[in-house]
């Protein structure tokens, strides 16, 4: 039983755990949780900073650039500055439409930004000139437009690419990744969509006495199909009236009517060739670059290496959801592909993974990982020699269970692990130990003062500690104030550099606790009286 009655928290944490069997419970599950947080927190090389905007997009078909700039953007300009949380406004001028970006401020919350920008141009509809198209509001957030997998497709070796079946393949799969969970955004750069193209014969054409014009009407009479709903049935059906498949093959596109000529119809084919076919009005294509046939001498020598002929690619982006965990996802798509290269394979496509930002992610947070558990182990070899090996053990187990309960309140609060939550770490781990170190320190005082043997072991610890309580409480608190100015921060920097005011401040308040409650407990535990053997002099012995 305890008769010392602390006065600071210090000594009451110390006096109310000390002897509690639900101490060791507790240490075990702070552990247990840290780890689980560790392993199911969202992993990302770096920070993911909330930077979005949007853009205004208003047609003025007939004007000159210099009209679109005066009438449209201008004006425009001036009334997007009305809205709070917009940084940058960059206004384009063309012939035909105007174009507004805009940036909002870093932190802005993306949906509340939207709408003030929607708003304020609806609001302004009627300020538009006679004329003007509907206004396109396109938002935009990088969040989602960054992707964190990259995967290339060309046509394999000794295969013949066919661009119009390798693109419907793609699709398919591109809607399946697009399934996964987290993933928000796919897109397919490079691709050529199939289509009917139609070469037009300008000798033929002037011949006939036709125009373009009468070619591009014709075309898009049967190009379009738009049913037109002409009411109900007696036995109440729905009538509408339509063609069937009116394009399903090179000879239906031959065979539409272009024009009358001496009461015979000219056909299409008269005039042009027609051909199915990929977008070749579609110039964005991208290569793929390859080298085999090298043989390696010594680390980084090659010879023998051949380029293979540069190979059209079709690359499939991935993007996930802000504040997922990138290697979760990037493993998805990993076994999505490898679950489809067989099939990939028997159609000549191959593929590879040219950006794999989960893997990044993880090789990151695990290097700095281990980094903190180098930097622990050189903490409690250096305690060794300055406080002894039992103590060196209490500290050392400070370090971890301080960690646990800053990953798992880093977790729950939304946050992902990333470099700059280590670098948090890396940099309070110093720092976290103090107040162990103090606690232990008084304690191994207290242990080798004169009056040792006349005091219970558990009053020893509990005074100790509550004896360097109200100074380390201060202590901890001014290094706390000297982080919180790096929250209000503001800009991309400030976004960047989050987590170290989010979790260094937290680190510290936990070491205090896991101070006060763990270290006496170990103590009672691992820590023992020295032995003092006290001589009495003999009077005899006195020097004269």
């Amino acid at each position: 039983m305890i008769n010392y009655k602390p006065k600071d928290i210090a000594g009451k944490l110390a006096k109310a755990f000390i002897k509690n069997p639900l101490t060791s419970i507790l240490g075990i599950t702070l552990i247990l949780l840290g780890f689980i947080a560790l392993q199911v927190m969202p992993r990302e090389e770096d920070p993911q900073i909330s930077i979005s905007g949007g853009a205004v997009i208003v047609p003025l078909p007939g004007a000159t650039a210099a009209e679109v700039e005066k009438v449209i953007v201008n004006p425009l300009e001036r009334k997007l500055r009305e809205i709070k949380g917009i940084d940058h406004i960059y206004g384009m001028s063309m012939d035909n439409v105007g174009i507004v970006n805009v940036m909002y401020k870093i932190g802005e919350r993306r949906e509340d930004s939207n709408l003030k920008l929607y708003d304020k141009v609806m609001q302004n509809m009627d300020n538009l000139p006679k004329g003007t198209m509907q206004p396109l509001v396109k938002p935009f957030d990088i969040d989602i437009d960054i992707p964190i997998v990259t995967v290339a497709f060309y046509p394999k070796k000794g295969t013949k690419a066919n661009y119009e079946k390798m693109y419907e393949k793609l699709r398919a799969l591109q809607q399946k990744v697009n399934a996964i969970e987290n993933v928000a955004k796919t897109t397919l750069k490079g691709s050529h969509k199939p289509q009917f193209n139609v070469e037009v014969d300008m000798g033929k054409l002037t011949a006939y006495n036709l125009s373009l014009g009468q070619i591009m009407k014709a075309i898009q009479s049967v190009a379009v199909d738009v049913p037109d709903i002409k009411g109900r049935t007696k036995d109440k059906k729905l009538l509408i009236f339509g063609i069937k498949n009116a394009i399903e093959s090179v000879d239906d596109v031959k065979s539409i009517i272009v024009a009358q000529y001496m009461g015979s119809p000219i056909y299409l084919r008269d005039v042009a060739k027609v051909e199915r076919g990929i977008d070749y009005q579609n110039f964005k294509s991208a290569y793929l670059d390859m080298r085999e046939g090298r043989t390696k001498e010594g680390k980084e020598k090659y010879k023998d290496g051949k380029f293979i002929p540069q190979k059209e690619q079709v690359t499939l982006t991935i993007s996930k959801l802000a504040g997922t965990n990138a290697v979760f996802v990037a493993k998805s798509v990993e076994k999505l592909l490898e679950e489809h290269k067989e099939e990939l394979s028997k159609e000549g496509i191959g593929y590879i993974i040219t950006r794999d930002y989960g893997e990044r992610a993880n090789e990151a947070v695990n290097e700095l990982v281990q980094h903190l558990v180098i930097t622990i182990l050189i903490i409690a070899v250096m305690l060794i020699f300055a406080l002894g090996f039992r103590e060196s053990i209490i500290v050392t187990f400070s370090v971890p269970a301080i960690l646990a309960i800053t990953l798992f309140i880093a977790y729950i609060t939304g946050q992902t692990i990333n470099r700059i939550t280590l670098f948090a770490f890396l940099l309070s781990l110093g720092l976290l130990v103090d107040a162990a170190i103090i606690v232990i320190e008084n304690i191994h005082r207290h242990l080798h003062a004169h009056d040792v043997d006349k005091k219970d072991m558990e009053v020893l610890l509990v005074e100790a500690t509550d004896e360097i309580g109200a100074p380390t409480n201060i202590a901890t608190l001014a290094i706390i104030l000297t982080m919180v100015p790096m929250a209000f921060v503001g800009g991309m920097m400030g976004s960047f550099m989050k987590p170290i005011p989010y979790n260094v401040p937290v680190a510290l308040i936990a070491s205090l606790f896991v101070a006060y409650i763990f270290t006496p407990y170990l103590g009672l535990k691992l820590l023992k009286k020295p032995k003092h053997k006290h001589k009495h002099k003999d009077s005899s012995q006195e020097v004269k």
